[in-house]
């Protein structure tokens, strides 16, 4: 038994809709998988019924946007299974909004060095809640200024965190964030954690108990790094999730659905806390 724990459809930034996602699943012979795009849970009750009718077991997901203030750094959190997801909607709608507001920046800023219309980059954007660099360096190729979305135009642009048009600003704290998926009976998990240098806080918040899992199987550790996350995940019984972290064409490196998965072990781990969270908050809507 085996799962794909973190993939993306066109609802954020990628670039398959949510039923070629799920059979693309299917046809890699994955047991469980989630789809986590940015900051909206947008996909879960379709996700449920179409993993029904191909027979992929779905687990509803959402990849949070956080920011760690004592280092300025971004931080993503991957949240499974909130039994109370409503409490999550603010927090993914001003995600959402702060996403939106850099993208504006940046459109006017590529739109200053390269003349192409400022609405080029809609069509690339539908069903999307939010627009992303990717969207902007398609339509940066669609009008010839570049021939990959990522390579010397999309670095110069882009690239963190010193690109000519990237703008960012500070997300939601990530202990707030944290505190959120456990108010909404959510899993939390570490994305990636070398990715955005975030291990020293990483080592905090399982200090701090605030974290139940890492992201180990990832493309962008290595075998070195996976056997340290594997370490202080098993040091402090945390799960080890595995996911592909799929993006489809916008995906910067290879990644395909069911190239990293999470195993058995961790999926019965998952599984189980997911219930107990299940039935925590049936708990708690009985005394309300």
């Amino acid at each position: 038994m085996i799962g794909d724990l973190h993939c993306h459809t066109t609802l954020s930034d990628g670039s398959l809709g949510i039923e070629e996602v799920i059979l693309q699943a299917k046809r890699m012979n994955l047991d469980f998988l989630a789809i986590t795009d940015h900051d909206t849970l947008s996909s879960s009750n379709r996700a449920q019924i179409l993993g029904e009718r191909y027979g992929v077991k779905i687990i509803p997901a959402v990849e949070l946007s956080a920011w760690d203030k004592k280092r300025n750094n971004k931080v993503h959190i991957l949240c499974y299974a909130p039994q109370k997801p409503d409490r999550l909607e603010g927090l993914c709608l001003k995600s959402c909004e702060i996403r939106k507001e850099c993208a504006k920046d940046m459109i006017e800023k590529v739109v200053e060095l390269y003349p192409i219309p400022s609405d080029s980059v809609k069509p690339y954007t539908k069903g999307s809640k939010s627009i992303y660099k990717q969207h902007i360096m398609r339509a940066l190729v669609n009008y010839g200024y570049a021939t990959e979305l990522y390579g010397k135009v999309n670095n110069e642009l882009f690239e963190y965190p010193n690109g000519k048009c990237l703008v960012t600003r500070e997300y939601p704290d990530v202990n707030f964030v944290l505190d959120l998926i456990h108010s909404a009976k959510g899993v939390a998990v570490m994305a990636h954690p070398y990715m955005f240098d975030n291990i020293d806080l990483l080592k905090e918040l399982i200090e701090a108990g605030k974290i139940d899992g890492i992201e180990v199987n990832h493309f962008s550790n290595n075998e070195e790094q996976k056997a340290e996350l594997t370490k202080l995940a098993k040091d402090n019984d945390l799960l080890i999730t595995g996911g592909s972290d799929f993006h489809g064409l916008y995906n910067s490196d290879v990644a395909y659905i069911g190239c990293n998965t999470t195993d058995e072990e961790n999926l019965d781990k998952l599984c189980k806390m997911i219930k107990d969270n299940s039935q925590k908050s049936n708990k708690l809507t009985l005394k309300i």
